[in-house]
């Protein structure tokens, strides 16, 4: 049973800083994808920033520049790092795992992916 848990999240002043860490367990399997997202009060769930495990990296335009995610050392685990956080980005963040399974000899493989529970962060003076 893979599980995701997110940890970091809290209460910060505008302009301050948080680092947030997703760790899945559960599987020998690697990631394929780790992506973070966030979901403010009355707003959709958005993609945050994601991470490929060739490295590939994609961040919303609302936050390039001022978040980081990153791979750490430990296996299937990610952090993003939020610098210079506005009242905006106030949500609940929550980690994506993506990984590839192989379902057969020839190599074939489905996707399934896992939820943490998310992590408030709330940015207020």
């Amino acid at each position: 049973q893979v599980q995701v848990v997110e940890s970091g999240g809290g209460l910060v002043q505008p302009g301050g800083s948080l680092r947030l860490s997703c760790a899945a367990s559960g599987t020998r399997n690697t990631f394929n994808t780790m992506a973070w997202y966030r979901q403010a009060p009355g707003k959709e769930r958005e993609l945050v920033a994601s991470l490929r495990s060739g490295g590939s990296i994609n961040y919303a335009e609302s936050v390039k520049g001022r978040f980081t995610v990153s791979r750490a050392n430990a296996k299937n685990t990610i952090q993003l790092q939020m610098n210079n956080l506005k009242p905006e980005d106030t949500a609940v963040y929550y980690c994506n795992v993506e990984f590839l399974i192989v379902v057969n000899v020839e190599g074939a493989t489905v996707r399934r992916d896992y939820w943490g529970q998310g992590t408030l962060v709330t940015v207020s003076p």
